[in-house]
């Protein structure tokens, strides 16, 4: 039937995977971060503006002392996303994320999926830190220029801001053209800004560690306000979890923003020296820093001073008036423009790369894939840029935020889900449905390295660890010569928790965010299907051939092949 060959033709093309080469010799872009960078860049980019409102905010009215388990619960499920993007930039250290993972993995339409997601969350990004950036400024002047602006260039129309924010738009600009000279040069200015955040927040725990008082973890409800303004309870019962434990999850829920922003390290694939040992390091050390920022702070808050009488949108400043020490507001001050620099500059790092990267596969327009003298895309870095200044010029943000989160969950799934597909993969293909359900669900009669993998690492998470865990994984048969790739542990559970909380955390999400997702989703359809489908790379080559030897590089395409528990890209011939 001609319909059905046309159809099977469509799907083929749909469903056509990216073929990753093994070396990166012939790549454009220049390897030059080191591990130290990559953990800069990724708590730059995590440890924002949030640090200095978020826990305020949660502890008064969701949590109280308790916050500080909400902040361990939700680092643990970023963990679980993050574990899945390290296990991937170690295998395909490239540039493009959770788009790459999915084009090797799942195929064209759903990569192409993943990266205009991803390009939503960055740009929405990249222009609210800019406004937040701006305001936080403007209060530091006492808000002349949000006064003038809003007297001589007022808008009234709905989805715009009340006045134009010329001063964020500006700032994007600025930052756009010290990108375009280099991500080296950007990341020495990260590092700079995100060592004097880090050093304010252990200013800050530390002072509420020495002026604390453990009594504020221990309040009765006869200690809290029952004023005519406040309902009796409203303050929940005292005590270490005021308002219960389900208190405790729901700040968990809320913080768990907190945490985005760690991705960005795996955009930079192509730009690292030791890919598969700088990445892992970089998710995971960055991860635990900012657990350890966000624990510190919101402990050394609740011991300050009672969690009933935080101020939710200047939480830090009062806290330090509370203890009688007001100059240290300053401090806090400086620490929340380096915060909202590095976390702006993390925002706008990966953009370009995500454009190269699809704009170089054919995907977008190829003008985007063009590179600088400087071994930087400065096309896509221009126009990203450009976009997100438009955005932080005119736009009301807040509305936006919620779209800006759909868009980053459900990357997360997508990568948590094509660490399930990699996984159960036969040497050299890759599976588009199998998944280890089939074994759960009918087990192999003998035992294979899939399911002693299983048990080995059921049995190392309950306290087996070291040496008599690798120990384990070698009586199980499994061989040791990937043992330096970043695995996620117990498969399929973690990456499927990862998938079912992502998914919980969206539904919670309003109609009218999804609707404003749905509308950008249409856009890029339309990009897809009215170009990218025909001028894909992946359609150049001949039917049964890999990519060819680039000029003057050795690159050779990756055979995906079982190598331990996870899989390891290998040159065929070596």
């Amino acid at each position: 039937m001609p319909c059905w060959g046309h159809l099977r033709s469509v799907l083929k093309l749909l469903s056509r995977r990216k073929r990753v080469l093994a070396s990166s010799e012939g790549s454009s872009l220049r390897r030059c971060l080191s591990t130290v960078d990559l953990v800069a860049l990724g708590v730059g980019s995590t440890l924002g503006a949030g640090v200095y409102v978020l826990a305020g905010e949660v502890a008064k009215t969701i949590s109280g002392p308790s916050i500080v388990l909400s902040f361990l619960i939700a680092a643990v499920v970023s963990a679980l996303a993050g574990l899945c993007y390290a296990e991937f930039g170690a295998r395909v250290p490239l540039a493009g994320s959770a788009y790459l993972y999915s084009y090797v993995t799942v195929g064209e339409l759903w990569a192409f999926l993943a990266g205009w997601n991803l390009l939503l969350s960055y740009v929405i990004g990249t222009a609210s830190v800019a406004r937040a950036w701006s305001a936080t400024f403007d209060q530091l002047l006492g808000e002349k220029m949000g006064r003038f602006l809003g007297a001589h260039a007022a808008m009234s129309s709905v989805g715009l801001a009340e006045h134009p924010d010329a001063f964020a738009a500006g700032l994007v600009v600025l930052l756009a053209g010290l990108l375009s000279f280099g991500v080296k040069e950007s990341t020495m200015v990260n590092k700079a800004f995100t060592a004097l955040n880090v050093l304010v927040l252990l200013f800050v725990t530390v002072s509420g560690f020495i002026k604390g008082d453990m009594s504020n973890w221990r309040l009765r409800e006869d200690d809290l306000p029952q004023a005519a303004a406040h309902e009796a309870g409203a303050f929940g019962v005292g005590g270490f979890m005021p308002y219960g434990f389900t208190g405790t999850l729901a700040a968990a829920s809320t913080c768990f923003y907190a945490f985005v922003g760690f991705d960005c390290i795996a955009t930079t694939g192509e730009e690292v020296r030791d890919p598969q040992r700088s990445i892992p390091m970089g998710i995971i050390l960055s991860l635990l820093i900012c657990f350890l920022a966000y624990f510190g702070v919101s402990a050394a808050l609740t011991l300050m001073m009672p969690y009933y009488l935080l101020d939710t949108t200047s939480p830090l400043p009062v806290a330090f008036e509370h203890i009688g020490w007001s100059a240290a507001k300053y401090a806090v001050a400086v620490g929340s423009l380096c915060a909202l620099s590095t976390s702006l500059l993390g925002s706008m790092l990966p953009m370009p790369r995500i454009l190269y990267a699809m704009a170089r596969d054919g995907l977008l327009f190829k003008p985007l894939a063009k590179v600088s003298h400087r071994q930087c895309p400065v096309v896509a870095t221009l126009v990203s840029g450009g976009v997100a200044a438009l955005l932080a010029l005119l736009f009301d943000l807040k509305a936006l935020v919620d779209t800006m989160s759909i868009g980053t969950l459900l990357a997360y799934s997508m990568v948590a889900g094509c660490v399930l597909l990699t996984r159960d993969t036969p040497a050299g293909k890759v599976p588009a449905v199998q998944l280890w359900w089939d074994h759960l669900v009918q087990p192999p009669p003998h035992a294979t390295p899939r399911s002693s993998a299983v048990v080995v690492w059921a049995l190392t998470a309950v306290g087996m660890s070291g040496n008599d865990g690798w120990a384990l994984q070698e009586l199980a048969g499994l061989p040791l010569a990937c043992e330096q790739l970043a695995k996620v542990p117990c498969l399929p559970f973690l990456p499927l928790l990862s998938i079912s909380i992502n998914t919980v955390l969206v539904a919670q999400l309003s109609a009218a965010a999804w609707l404003r997702y749905l509308l950008w989703m249409a856009v890029g359809f339309l990009i897809y299907f009215g170009y990218g489908i025909w001028h894909s790379t992946e359609s150049h080559w001949p039917e049964g051939t890999g990519p060819q030897e680039l000029p003057g590089s050795r690159a050779r395409e990756v055979a995906l092949e079982p190598c331990g528990t996870a899989l390891c890209p290998s040159a065929p011939g070596q």
